[in-house]
């Protein structure tokens, strides 16, 4: 299995990609194409003592700073490693792609080079996140703020394809996440999406209220991008405060850190749930081969993990599911209408 990897997208690249590249072919037994300075990637692993083992680079000059605009990747920076590595990935020279670069370029990239996959509307971010019981995922967050019922459906079956195919939950629930409980609450939107999701060909909860997120009644949650990403930060948000809350309380006094020393085991497994890199990145769902998001500031722990998380998006033919699943939903729907 070949996983195409931008090497200069994120704040520490080339460096730790290169090292969690290296971790991936080492581990899991697969091959990597690099994009981006052939030169100056070579020179690091030499310095560093970093193995190119079975890693193969495709030469670019040009980088997409996060602060252009995400169309440029396919005028002005048509030649850039991040564009590079998607027409590799359009071209099957690899299997999947992972880059920690800007986020809004890799989806327009994604979309006009890789492409959709056939019948899917939008494609959309897909962060997996910690639970009391688990991992759930959130989609959209953020790649799609103005969003149709037809898409939040969508969204309802790539999501629980994935739980499923690469998470190995069985028959993943899937919520609304909404105002209320009711099905007569929230937007026009909301309310027709609650009742297609209802007769899509998923394990639907119904409704989630925001405060049911955390505690795992759901392994997928479906929202527009917008009410997403806003989730997303405060959970982001929250999951800092409390790390930065638990820390000062173990360090006020002698108390807290006898406290500190007993409960260290138990400390160190809540770090390792809500630490991003141990997931890897955020799935851009509905594109015709698996695509990650790595998280901007990505070490070489968090690359190797998106790898993981690239290679497991095939092993379990997440693409091919959900393919499989939105025919089923298309053909159910013109049998509705007969």
């Amino acid at each position: 299995m070949k996983i195409i990897v931008d090497a200069f997208g994120g704040d520490n690249a080339p460096a730790e990609v290169i090292k969690g590249a290296a971790m991936a072919v080492e581990k899991l037994g697969v091959e990597i194409i690099l994009t981006g300075n052939e030169n100056k990637i070579k020179k690091y692993a030499e310095e560093n003592g970093v193995s190119l083992d079975k890693i193969t680079i495709k030469h670019t000059e040009s980088v997409i700073d996060i602060h252009e605009e995400p169309t440029s990747i396919i005028k002005e920076r048509s030649d850039c490693s991040m564009a590079v590595g998607l027409k590799a990935l359009a071209d099957d020279e690899g299997d999947a792609f992972v880059s920690a670069g800007s986020t809004g370029a890799l989806v327009v990239g994604a979309t006009f080079i890789a492409k959709r996959l056939k019948g899917i509307k939008r494609a959309a971010l897909a962060p997996v996140m910690p639970t009391d019981t688990g991992y759930m995922m959130l989609i959209d967050a953020g790649a799609n703020v103005d969003c149709r019922p037809e898409m939040l459906v969508q969204f309802g079956i790539m999501g629980s394809c994935y739980m499923e195919k690469v998470l190995g939950i069985k028959s993943p629930k899937v919520g609304l996440i909404n105002v209320g409980a009711e099905d007569t609450k929230g937007r026009a939107m909301d309310i027709e999406a609650y009742h297609m999701l209802e007769k899509a060909p998923i394990d639907f909860y119904g409704n989630l209220e925001a405060r049911e997120i955390p505690n795992g009644v759901c392994q997928v949650a479906v929202s527009d991008g917008f009410t997403g990403n806003v989730a997303l930060k405060l959970y982001e948000g929250m999951g800092s405060y409390f790390s930065h809350t638990l820390k000062g309380m173990f360090m006020s006094g002698i108390g807290g850190k006898i406290a500190y020393l007993l409960l260290k085991k138990q400390v160190a497994e809540f770090k390792k749930k809500v630490d991003y890199s141990e997931v890897g990145g955020a799935v851009l769902m509905g594109i015709s081969k698996p695509v990650i998001k790595a998280h901007g500031s990505s070490d070489a722990k968090a690359f190797y993990n998106a790898i993981r998380q690239a290679k497991n998006c095939v092993d379990g033919d997440v693409i091919g599911e959900i393919s499989r699943s939105i025919e089923q939903l298309k053909s159910d729907n013109n049998n509705a209408a007969e």
